[in-house]
């Protein structure tokens, strides 16, 4: 008899065959590489608007900085997304019969 979670499971894979798979070593070094390029634009957003908050806190513009800290905020969740759909593209590719 089989568990739960084993049914689950080959209900997942059955949904979805190419979920298993291994990753070969070039779509490997590709997710890290988007992981590397995301990384990069994140701190970029950050440095850039940290700057502006930094600004707008000094000068007491307390409202002004709530709306930077929401705009960081959704800068990141747009960037993390943008990462996702990158790597899931990579993870669907078919790597080339040897």
């Amino acid at each position: 008899m089989k568990s739960a979670y084993e049914l689950a499971m080959e209900r997942l894979r059955a949904s979805d065959p190419q979920a298993g798979r291994p990753l070969t070593s070039e779509q490997k070094s590709r997710l890290a590489e988007i992981d590397r390029i995301y990384r990069g634009k994140v701190a970029e957003r950050e440095i850039f608007l940290g700057k502006q908050l930094e600004d707008t806190l000094t000068a007491g513009n307390a409202e002004e900085a709530e709306k930077i800290r929401k705009q960081l905020a959704n800068e990141r969740a747009r960037l993390e997304e943008e990462k996702d759909a990158e790597k899931e593209k990579v993870r669907r590719e078919t790597p080339p019969r040897p």
